[in-house]
């Protein structure tokens, strides 16, 4: 990694911590530098188009919050950062559901929602709800954070294979993921799969992050094929992508 680029992650970890204190458009920086850190810069052009905003709130008929019409236009037209697990709802697509929440971001099998309640569509970065099918409760307490939570999943799930990994955890790989790693200024996310487990938490290591689903299964993503290879080697056991065997071989050749 070059000088530059560890002062990005530097600066990344940074922009996560006035995140969560209240800043969303750290938030942003923290995008545009994770985006670029991985290889996939966001640049001018990949948000929507500003039209498709009015139309939208045409549709439900109020402006939407500031932190979600900023992401539509840095990033709401970059798919692999907005729809490659779940997804971002376009914003011509918007819709109030019969509980007067608005759906901005459904899961994969529509197994979830995330949406804003429309009491609270009025403030810049209004708290976000989640519904797994038993009603909507709290996800997280600001939009931007989930914004930026979503990105970090979905960058992960459109990333090359050679660039990501997962397996499930038991109770002694869980421990070694929280004391070999540093633990991001995250809040715990709710698990969708899991809601009374201890939610989604979010790591960093050289080159990698990682996610950690409620205790129960990780996913990594490498900057490097060698950076998910250091990983597997901190923690061994039955991955599910590309084995360490796999990897030698490459190297071999």
């Amino acid at each position: 990694m070059s000088g530059l680029d560890v002062c990005m992650v530097i600066d990344m970890l940074e922009g996560l911590g006035a995140l969560t204190a209240g800043d969303r458009h750290r938030g942003w920086e923290f995008v545009r530098a994770l985006t670029a850190v991985f290889g996939r810069p966001v640049v001018e052009g990949d948000g929507v188009d500003p039209a498709l905003l009015a139309v939208g709130e045409d549709r439900i008929g109020f402006a939407l919050p500031a932190a979600l019409r900023e992401a539509y236009l840095l990033f709401g037209g970059r798919s692999d950062l907005t729809a490659a697990q779940d997804s971002l709802v376009g914003p011509q697509n918007l819709d109030v559901d019969s509980d007067d929440v608005l759906v901005f971001r459904v899961e994969a099998q529509g197994c979830a929602s995330w949406g804003v309640p429309a009491r609270t569509i009025g403030q810049d970065d209004p708290p976000v709800l989640v519904d797994t099918g038993d009603g909507w409760v709290p996800y997280a307490d600001r939009l931007s954070v989930a914004l930026v939570e979503m990105v970090m999943s979905e960058a992960m799930f459109s990333a090359g294979e050679r660039h990501v990994d997962n397996r499930e955890l038991d109770d002694t790989a869980n421990a070694l993921v929280s004391a070999a790693f540093e633990c991001l200024p995250l809040p715990a996310f709710p698990f969708w799969a899991g809601m009374d487990g201890p939610g989604v938490r979010w790591f960093a290591g050289p080159d990698v992050l990682l996610r950690n689903d409620g205790g129960t299964w990780l996913w990594v993503h490498g900057r490097t094929p060698e950076a998910v290879q250091a990983v597997r080697e901190q923690l061994p056991g039955e991955w599910l992508m590309t084995s360490g065997d796999d990897e030698a071989g490459e190297s071999d050749d």
